[in-house]
């Protein structure tokens, strides 16, 4: 007889991602024998229902570390604190649903959202290069699907050009796991931190490769380029969800191999190309913003430069700055959440909020959205007193004190540069133009829209006021 090797700890350690699963399948089950007419209400309430569950099941996680399944996922405030920023991602996103997107096929797409978030959540805690990879590749073919769920050619571009370049970058990761397996015999991060692996080939060549990977999905220059066209194809709510859960779970990877995964001495020789293409990034994508007329390329790029900034934080490896990288990630959660909910707010069956030119007039004909929007601007382009300026203040202060005041100094320019950008929107809402695009013919007022500008909204201003980090938050591998 043969008997489980894992006992109720181990299970418990992935209880969000069951909860999620579970949620997955009733969305599906559901779909298939309720009406029409209440198919999308119902399958966004279980969504958020499992994304509820999940956030309470790993709250109740936090400050209890435990390396489960053989050490292949390890739970504790690092873990807890990524997979609640999924959640959130994942509840803003699916409260978009219930005004956009084909009631047909709302079933599926909420299920393909769940399913992409279990993949996030595994990466949040994944201590071992296989479990990264298939949290990976649950959140990746997720998404592939996800950015084709709608009947329009630029979305089946987009979903085609994201699974061809995301597959060539997957197999980069791939191919550096291999190699780091093979310079280190095995496939747990915490083995990979023996100093004797700082003389083997193969450990430089396998973390060469696999940054490579991580960097794509990041979206860091010189591998952001898929990133405006997919963001632009995909639909409001999915364009929404990539834009915060793909980089929280790929900032989670890459914080655990920096701070816990690399031998001594190491850090700053293996991770120096990955502080330079993040200078890189944030000012190619605040100067990529400037010629965009599409809000969702616009935030592409404002996001390619937004992990620029946390990444910044991060250079250094000290504890402080990453809890300072989780603070202003978490106001960009918000920021970004809040900025796509107004477009789906004041968006039709054709998204007309993703064009800049819905945007004219809107302080007339939407004060409220236009004033909300008008603040996730300012915060994206880290003007006082919000979120976004306290957190560059705070990333600045740590990357001077780490020895990378380079780093510091390009964030200073990219924020110049970033204002031009972010000023477009707010005046087009508030200065007359000619040919003002009639924004309150569009719709009617949705209520679950309205709802996730105004949570967004207090969660900004709450991180302003009280700018609170956890401070149990460094990712442990045993």
């Amino acid at each position: 007889m043969i008997l489980n090797p894992f006992g109720t700890a181990d299970w418990m350690a992935i209880a969000p991602i069951v909860a999620l699963a579970i949620a997955s399948l009733l969305v599906l089950l559901a779909d298939l024998v309720a009406r029409p007419a209440i198919s999308r209400y119902g399958a966004v309430a279980i969504g958020l229902l499992g994304t509820a569950a999940a956030a309470v099941l790993a709250a109740m996680q936090y400050g209890h570390v435990y390396a489960a399944f053989f050490g292949g996922f390890v739970t504790g405030g690092f873990t807890t604190v990524f997979e609640e920023i999924v959640a959130i991602a994942l509840a803003g996103s699916l409260a978009l649903y219930a005004t956009l997107g084909d009631p047909k096929r709302i079933g599926g797409t909420v299920a393909l959202m769940l399913w992409g978030s279990c993949g996030a959540m595994l990466m949040a805690g994944a201590a071992n290069l296989m479990t990264i990879f298939l949290g990976l590749e649950l959140l990746s073919l997720a998404l592939y699907c996800l950015c084709g769920m709608v009947d329009r050619r630029g979305a089946r571009e987009s979903a085609l050009k994201y699974l061809i370049l995301s597959s060539t970058a997957s197999g980069f990761l791939l191919f550096g796991m291999a190699l780091l397996f093979g310079a280190s015999g095995s496939v747990l991060l915490a083995d990979l931190a023996r100093p004797q692996l700082a003389a083997n080939p193969l450990f430089w060549m396998g973390s060469g490769l696999f940054l490579i990977g991580l960097a794509f999905k990041m979206s860091l220059v010189p591998f952001h380029a898929w990133a405006p066209d997919v963001y632009e194809g995909a639909p409001l709510p999915v364009t929404a969800y990539m834009s915060v859960a793909t980089k929280a779970a790929t900032l989670a990877v890459f914080a655990r191999v920096l701070y816990a995964a690399l031998p001594a001495g190491t850090a700053s020789h293996v991770m120096l190309p990955v502080w330079i293409v993040a200078g890189i990034s944030m000012i190619a994508g605040n100067v990529g913003m400037l010629a965009q007329h599409d809000l969702k390329r616009l935030l592409a790029y404002s996001g390619i430069a937004q992990v620029g900034y946390i990444l910044t934080a991060m250079a250094g490896g000290s504890a402080l700055g990453l809890r300072y990288a989780i603070y202003y990630l978490v106001a960009y959660t918000f920021m970004n959440l809040g900025a796509f909910a107004v477009a789906t707010a004041i968006s039709g069956e054709h998204e007309e909020g993703a064009r800049l030119v819905s945007y004219a007039g809107l302080a007339r004909r939407r004060p409220w959205l236009a004033a909300a929007m008008t603040f996730f601007m300012l915060a994206l382009a880290g003007m006082p007193p919000t979120a976004g300026f306290l957190g560059k203040i705070l990333i600045l202060a740590t990357s001077a004190d780490s020895g990378y005041a380079w780093l510091g100094g390009l964030l200073v320019a990219g924020t110049a540069i970033s204002l031009y950008a972010y000023a477009k929107v707010v005046r087009a809402m508030y200065l007359p133009q000619s040919g003002d695009h009639h924004v309150a013919d569009l719709r009617p007022i949705a209520p679950l829209a309205w709802i996730s500008v105004t949570l967004c909204l207090i969660g900004v201003i709450a991180m302003t006021f009280y700018p609170l980090t956890p401070s149990n938050v460094l990712p442990l591998l045993r």
